[in-house]
């Protein structure tokens, strides 16, 4: 046994020489390097190299009679992930001077992706494109300190930036709403027009690129006289509303410098919250929607339309609700309705106690007291509800508890609905803002656009601008928003309409004829389909998943909540009793 242990100890050490011992060792060491310097160049994601997107013909070409043989290449537009082209990126290396018209007029088209460029002139477009730089940076970068005086004019392409009041920027990852701006938006135009310094840091929230104009390029083109134009534009705007007839001319200017004019297409968010938003919303074009996501499992009134609708579900057809039960039934079941079981021995206790006044002794044994007898105790006691028809039928699902009962899990949804419709010239923003806090309304609002130019102001800085008689203009101007309850009878009442309307056209309007032979057409593949905003009251007792997607929609402090536009619900069919050719009656 020694001898195989002293041999097997001389292999080991004949291992070692080798070198499969110490390669493993250096593999071991290797790898720990390369871990430490992963970490440790976690924050210098900025440097890092975007690869072209790989085409497999990236260059094509028509030929144009006026013009000749025309070529395209489609990877001067390509880039990975959003990024800026990297074709773009050579153009904005070179000195302004030395870029040739059809890479500045390229540099326009590439832009038009952006709201905020969008927004001005096409001359002042072409001086911006020739003008601006290319720059990237990553998470926690400040790009902008408050209290320093504005040098650049910032364009982002790619990202999400904050704005906080403090120096570093750090408010901006604790706050849960912070003020963001991202891609389409523009920072620092107002610094190089004057000599004021910065009010506000803006700190990158990730990874992102920007196109920048510096001072010297913008004073040296003559921007400012084109950026003075839209600054004339938006204090004509604000001279020509009732809310500000009594400011002077140097407060309204004021006003001007804090905030610029923004494009919203139709449908695109504002903001999630008016509620909690920081900012001033003033509607210069167009008009915008005020949006409330109601929870209508928390409404009373939701409650008892879904049990009353559930309570047509039993186990036949729908039709057969149509039928009515046999005469004989009927009075049965008006029998048990009407006269529930009792307990009649009260009866029996009443005559004992007359039987014991008469003899002056009690029931329970005692002399005659003067005890006194109420209508309750001398009537007799019911030993339960009523019994149950046998035509109802409880529905088998999972239930969901509520304070008002139990409700199925697959009824609880949400809804959005319109509340109020803000048109040009008003002012969002400033609901309930001048109660005590213990009287606000601070349920969450959302604001929409329907196609509209707005101008976004700090609330903090515009309250610092405000007198007495703006604020009382501002106090009646507020508008008092209708209750969940009321939002969500409002709901019911325009769904039950609309079930009524689709029934009603489908019994007075003759189908149409499909033609005997349909060729098979193949499906579209999409997300959206129409059973996806429809709550089925039928399918609830149905154990099979639908096979369409399911919108949910976000909730503060609650989980997802389902989004529905209509409800289908159980219902009697509409029968024709008689009908001319103009009048009908119906059932």
């Amino acid at each position: 046994i020694k001898n195989l242990a002293c041999q097997k100890l001389k292999n080991w050490s004949n291992i070692k020489t080798i070198g499969l011992y110490q390669l493993t060792l250096d593999i071991i060491m290797m790898i720990r390097v390369c871990k430490m310097f992963r970490q440790g160049l976690r924050g210098f994601r900025e440097y890092q190299i975007i690869e072209p997107v790989y085409r497999r013909n990236p260059i094509f070409s028509f030929w144009d009679k006026k013009q000749g043989r025309i070529t395209f290449d489609t990877m001067d537009f390509t880039a990975d992930k959003g990024h800026f082209p990297p074709e773009a990126i050579q153009i904005l290396q070179k000195q302004p001077s030395w870029r040739e018209e059809h890479e500045i007029q390229m540099l326009c088209n590439i832009l038009q992706a952006l709201d905020s460029f969008r927004n001005y002139t096409v001359p002042l477009q072409m001086l911006l494109a020739k003008v601006m730089r290319f720059e990237r940076f990553g998470r926690r970068r400040v790009i902008v300190r408050k209290g320093q005086r504005g040098s650049s004019f910032y364009f982002i392409y790619l990202g999400t930036v904050a704005m906080t009041e403090d120096e570093d920027g750090s408010s901006a990852f604790l706050d849960p709403h912070p003020t963001l701006l991202q891609k389409g938006s523009c920072f620092g135009e107002q610094g190089l027009q004057s000599a004021s310094v910065r009010w506000a840091t803006v700190v990158c929230m990730e990874e992102t690129e920007f196109l920048v104009v510096d001072q010297e390029d913008f004073l040296a083109n003559k921007l400012n006289e084109e950026i003075q134009k839209e600054n004339q534009y938006r204090f004509e705007l604000f001279r020509n509303m009732d809310l500000f007839q009594s400011w002077s001319d140097e407060r309204l200017q004021l006003l001007v410098t804090l905030g610029k004019i923004e494009k919203f297409s139709y449908g695109q968010l504002i903001t999630k919250d008016l509620v909690e938003s920081s900012c001033v919303i003033f509607i210069c074009k167009g008009s915008c929607e005020v949006l409330r996501l109601i929870d209508l499992g928390t409404s009373p009134y939701y409650y008892k339309w879904i049990w009353q609708h559930l309570e047509l579900i039993d186990d036949k057809p729908l039709s057969a609700h149509l039928n009515e039960p046999d005469p004989m039934v009927r009075f049965k079941e008006f029998q048990i309705k009407s006269y529930p079981v009792q307990d009649f021995s009260s009866l029996k206790l009443q005559h004992l106690q007359e039987a014991g006044k008469q003899q002056g002794i009690s029931f329970n044994g005692s002399t005659k007291t003067n005890q006194t007898r109420t209508p309750e105790t001398s009537l007799p006691r019911t030993l339960g509800p009523k019994i149950k028809s046998r035509y109802s039928h409880s529905v088998q699902c999972s239930m969901l508890k509520t304070k008002f009962g139990e409700l199925p899990t697959e009824a609880a949804v949400g809804a959005y609905m319109k509340i109020h419709r803000v048109e040009q010239g008003e002012i969002v923003g400033f609901h309930q803002a001048f109660l005590p806090e213990n009287q606000r309304d601070t349920r969450p609002f959302i604001l929409v656009s329907l196609g509209a130019e707005l101008i976004q102001i700090r609330r903090e800085k515009f309250l610092e601008l405000i007198d007495d008689e703006t604020r009382k203009k501002l106090t009646v101007m507020d508008v008092e928003y209708p209750s969940d309850e009321e939002i969500c009878q409002r709901f019911l009442k325009e769904n039950s309409w609309n079930i009524f309307r689709k029934d009603l056209v489908r019994l007075l309007v003759e189908p149409r004829r499909k033609p005997p032979l349909l060729p098979i057409q193949p499906q579209k593949k999409g997300i959206y389909n129409p059973k996806s905003l429809v709550l089925d009251l039928y399918g609830i007792n149905k154990k099979i998943k639908p096979r369409y997607p399911i919108f949910m929609a976000p909730q503060k402090y609650l989980p997802p909540l389902r989004v529905v536009q209509a409800i289908s619900a159980p219902r009697h069919k509409i029968q024709l009793l008689h009908q001319c050719q103009n009048v009908g009656v119906l059932l």
